[in-house]
């Protein structure tokens, strides 16, 4: 099974840096697009992010090939019907969202005849809308794919050679178990970020401009996580529930340790997690999944 058409509904970061490194990469594919907003539409066209925007869903998957829904979780039900009258029977569909066993659940309903392939490129940045993206992102970076146990296997031998093409590395993994780990290494670090963002600003003895004023690298770190979209986020946290609240409890728990070790002065085991947390920092990078530089190598592209 060969890829030679793509479509992509939602032309926003993921979607468009998806059309952009195929362009880069796969120059050989037909790339054809849409997305609800028309200025994204206007502007996706303006910036070539795929080859041919269409200005309805079922024009732009019409004989593709591959169909990649990149829209928040919470709509991946009803993207998925506005083209299910529309899908060529060879069809694979994928998405990129971040939780898994509720896009495989809606995915699964919206199109019962359909090849469906879940999948999730482990890439981001804080940014949103079509001019974000960007035809590197996803170099060297993982896909996770999630299919089901009677996936069709040519069909997902062919997502991951076309994630790999982009610069990915690929993995296959159970559904339930791709939304613990992202829960630890992903949506919690996110509603880390969100709360103590939000504290800073509701501190009655600190004044909003001095938090601005005075942030210091760990604070500005948190804001560029808490800068990303609110509307995938929000989605992310109703559709990942159980995993997010199994993983918020554990660190709840250990939270409330460090609280402990705080209160009765107990520097040994505040050294003993730091030391230990710091030895993870450093196999990050090791792994190639960030950069030792003090913007952490973002700098080259973030755009304003």
């Amino acid at each position: 099974m060969s890829i030679e058409s793509v479509a992509i509904i939602g032309l926003g970061l993921l979607g468009g840096s998806i059309g952009l490194a195929v362009r880069e990469h796969c120059p050989s594919i037909a790339t054809t697009g849409y997305d609800r907003d028309p200025d994204v539409r206007r502007r996706a066209r303006e910036l070539e992010l795929v080859q041919t925007v269409c200005d309805t869903p079922g024009e732009a998957v019409k004989g593709a090939d591959l169909v990649i829904l990149c829209v928040p979780v919470g709509a991946m039900a009803e993207a998925a019907g506005d083209i299910a009258g529309s899908l060529a029977a060879h069809a694979i569909v994928s998405d990129v969202g971040s939780s898994k066993q509720s896009v495989t659940t809606a995915l699964a309903r919206a199109l019962p005849n359909a090849t469906i392939i879940p999948a999730h490129p482990v890439a981001g940045t804080e940014q949103s809308g079509p001019e974000a993206g960007f035809a590197a992102l996803f170099a060297n970076r993982w896909c996770i794919l999630t299919p089901p146990e009677d996936a069709d296997r040519q069909a997902v031998a062919a997502l991951a050679e076309f994630w790999t093409a982009l610069g990915a590395r690929t993995q296959v993994m159970d559904a339930a178990h791709h939304d613990l780990v992202l829960a630890v290494t992903s949506h919690i670090p996110h509603l880390i970020a969100y709360t103590i963002v939000g504290t800073a600003s509701d501190l009655e003895d600190v004044t909003r401009s001095e938090v601005i004023k005075y942030s210091a690298g760990g604070f500005r770190d948190f804001t560029r996580i808490a800068a990303s979209d609110p509307v995938m986020w929000r989605d992310v946290f109703l559709s990942n529930r159980d995993a997010v609240l199994e993983v918020l409890g554990r660190f709840t728990e250990d939270l409330t340790a460090l609280q402990r070790a705080i209160r009765s002065g107990d520097g040994d085991t505040l050294h003993d997690l730091f030391a230990r947390t710091r030895a993870i920092r450093r196999e990050v990078i090791e792994e190639g999944q960030d950069d030792r530089r003090p913007d952490f190598g973002r700098g080259d592209h973030v755009k304003s």
